[in-house]
């Protein structure tokens, strides 16, 4: 009786941990992420004098090797208008890529905070300026800060990121002198944990 007793317990601790196992290999990496981005942006400085908030968008590849440490590489754009009643027309169209290294406390998942800091380049196309804006690439070094949550195959978000723009010859001519300035974005983000 005591024997087919330890069996009967040693078959149940066999199944549990077979079965917290098979759990962990079931349920989601979460190594990789892959989520659009949506929301604002706006010009700042001397650079945005003049050019009003408009739309921001986004998509991003998210590689997390170490719960402290992820990297990503992403796909960014919006649209300004510049508010100035000689120019009505007058639009500045960003599309750019940034890589971003990515700290987060490294114990907690679910509701996960981040901090990031890189490198990026962009092309702003001007369109409508009457030479007041030229279109021109543009490096940037972004630094952002927000916070995911993360439930099974989903990620979501809020994000706030800054760059500062090395370059800002696109608007060399609004300003005399040499004008400076960044842009400032904020966003949802939408995706999935792979």
């Amino acid at each position: 009786m005591i024997r087919s007793g330890l069996r009967a317990m040693a078959l149940v601790v066999g199944l549990g941990v077979a079965g917290t196992a098979l759990a962990q290999d079931e349920g989601p990496k979460g190594k990789v992420k892959v989520f659009l981005k949506g929301g604002v942006s706006d010009y700042t400085g001397d650079v945005g004098d003049g050019i009003d908030t408009g739309p921001a968008w986004g998509l991003t590849v998210n590689v997390q090797p170490l719960r402290l440490l992820g990297f990503e590489l992403g796909y960014e754009g919006s649209r300004n208008t510049v508010s100035n009643d000689l120019l009505p027309d007058a639009t500045l169209t960003r599309n750019g890529a940034t890589g971003l290294v990515k700290i987060a406390p490294p114990f907690i998942d679910v509701v996960k905070p981040f901090v990031a800091a890189g490198l990026g380049a962009s092309y702003i196309s001007a369109k409508g300026g009457a030479g007041l804006y030229d279109s021109d690439l543009v490096e940037e070094v972004p630094v952002a800060a927000g916070i995911e949550f993360n439930t099974g195959n989903l990620t979501t978000g809020v994000r706030a990121t800054y760059r500062w723009l090395v370059d800002e010859s696109f608007a060399e001519n609004t300003e005399p002198g040499n004008p400076q300035g960044g842009l400032f974005d904020a966003a949802l983000t939408i995706g999935g944990r792979f």
